[in-house]
């Protein structure tokens, strides 16, 4: 395997790919960590750090590790790149409702372009909505966050409201187009799904704070209970089995074996082979995790904030379980998953389509008889597959919450043994491993296992994937890389040692 990422080196295409990527997220990165004009932080970082769940018991805990910590230092790109998700989710799920946007779907590339057309359009306006509530809720914070107060905490905004509300607004936007841009030029130039790639990253931001956390947790200061090896042996052990059953997981899927009939079209036999239909377990991703998250917390919050408005107590008591840490919680929140995960399959698995593109191809599946009865063949077994996969999410979403009310292990180490986060790393990187492997088999290299070795075939170079003519010209980028990361130094240093 080590072979393997040397060999990535050797590759001219394939090293100018990952070094655009990377440069890319380089840019991203510098734009999470420059704060908007007139806003200060450190009341809301404060805030956070004092409560007992900071990174995951709260929607902002949730939105923040979507934007890699952006959202706490209120950066330009405090929004991240999830109003682009949500756009993009909202015409996936128009799509099996609107007639127009079906015949998009399947109008090949010019329906494609079309549909990201419209998602960009909707994502601005997305960003408008979202940047409008973040800014003004950093306005008066005591009315979100509970137990927030101005005069413990400090003012979060500290310019005039209305004219940092218009240029707040517009610089939010900017940073989430911005991340758009970033993530389709990977996608186009780079490794991997560039979208994706921007929230893993933004994910991995926490893991230099959770490998002090954990250093801490073993080397404490003398009078302070500290773990021991048997521990650390049990949270290895742990960690290992945890990424092994996520990638198991995302890997597994259920062969259905197909038979295609012969057809004799003038001189030519065409058809008479196997093939099957992969049907993966889990179908619906960290979706239904992300929307039974996002619904339970904001009932939660809703619920909150009605109750200290209107004085009515019970609908506080009524929110109490919907918190962090009660079995109320957790039985809602394995119910969402499931009804999400099977929503999320009726709307995109479409078994009447797929049993109708095998009848037309002239493909069956054995024993089952084409047309309707395959689409109820079909849709018995993805049923079935279904609850496999939302049990697993289940289990997966509610381990670090496990790891945080059962040992005492803190939530920003505990996000790394499970969980959304932890769901979209593995899935990530798997997808970028498998293009990089691509690459390097079609080079005549040795993949990153031996099995995928490609034999009996000559020693030249094949064609190139595409043009590389235009990653020829990125020194420019590092150029301007370098001379940002090199003034990022100097002001650093200057900050922490020359100024008092």
């Amino acid at each position: 395997m080590i072979s393997a990422f040397t060999n990535c080196l050797k590759i001219p295409e394939l090293r100018q790919r990952i070094l655009f990527s990377l440069g890319l997220i380089f840019i991203a990165r510098i734009g999470a960590n420059i704060p908007l004009p007139g806003l200060n932080p450190l009341p809301l970082q404060n805030f956070f750090a004092d409560q007992s769940a900071a990174g995951g018991g709260s929607l902002v805990g949730l939105y923040n590790m979507f934007t890699g910590g952006a959202l706490l230092k209120g950066a330009v790109c405090a929004l991240g790149i999830m109003p682009y998700i949500s756009a993009s989710i909202i015409f996936q799920l128009m799509g099996a409702v609107v007639p127009t946007l079906a015949r998009l779907q399947q109008e090949g590339e010019v329906g494609r372009q079309k549909l990201s057309q419209y998602t960009r359009y909707a994502t601005v306006c997305i960003c408008f909505i979202q940047g409008a509530l973040l800014i003004m809720a950093l306005e008066n914070p005591q009315r979100l966050f509970s137990g927030f107060t101005i005069e413990e905490y400090g003012n979060i905004v500290l310019v005039d409201h209305g004219w940092f509300l218009f240029t707040s607004v517009i610089l939010l936007t900017a940073g989430t187009v911005l991340l758009m841009w970033l993530g389709e030029q990977i996608t186009q130039r780079g490794i991997g799904n560039g979208i994706s790639l921007l929230i893993t990253v933004g994910i991995l931001a926490d893991l230099p704070a959770a490998a002090a956390l954990t250093y801490r947790m073993f080397f404490a200061p003398v009078g302070v209970k500290s773990l021991g090896v048997p521990e650390a042996i049990l949270m290895v052990a742990l960690l290992f089995f945890a990424i092994a059953g996520i990638v198991a997981i995302t890997q597994a899927q259920r062969k259905i074996p197909v038979q295609y009939a012969k057809r004799v079209v003038g001189r030519r036999v065409y058809g008479g082979q196997s093939s099957f239909l992969p049907l993966k377990v889990n179908y619906s991703g960290v979706m239904p995790i992300i929307f039974a998250s996002a619904i339970l917390l904001f009932i939660q919050q809703i619920l909150s904030w009605a109750g200290a408005a209107s004085g009515w107590r019970f609908m506080s008591d009524f929110s109490g379980f919907f918190m962090f840490g009660t079995w109320p919680y957790y039985f809602t929140y394995a119910t969402l998953i499931l009804l999400f995960s099977y929503f999320w399959v009726s709307v995109m698995f479409k078994p009447v389509q797929i049993a109708d593109d095998l009848k037309k191809s002239g493909g069956y599946i054995p024993g089952v008889r084409p047309g309707e009865p395959t689409a109820k063949f079909l849709d018995f077994v993805m049923t079935r597959l279904t609850l496999a996969g939302a049990i697993f999410l289940t289990i997966i979403a509610v381990f670090p919450d496990f790891l945080l009310y059962t040992y005492k292990i803190p939530y920003q180490v505990a996000q790394f043994f499970g969980g959304t986060g932890m769901l979209i790393i593995v899935g990530v990187l798997i997808d970028s491993l498998r293009q990089i492997e691509t690459f390097l088999l079609q080079r005549h290299y040795d993949g990153f296992l031996k099995k995928g070795r490609i034999r009996g075939r000559s020693v030249g170079r094949t064609r190139q994937l595409v043009d590389t003519s235009e990653l020829k010209s990125v020194s420019i980028l590092w150029i301007a890389l370098g001379l940002m990361f090199i003034g990022g130094m100097i002001a650093w240093i200057a900050q922490n040692y020359f100024i008092k």
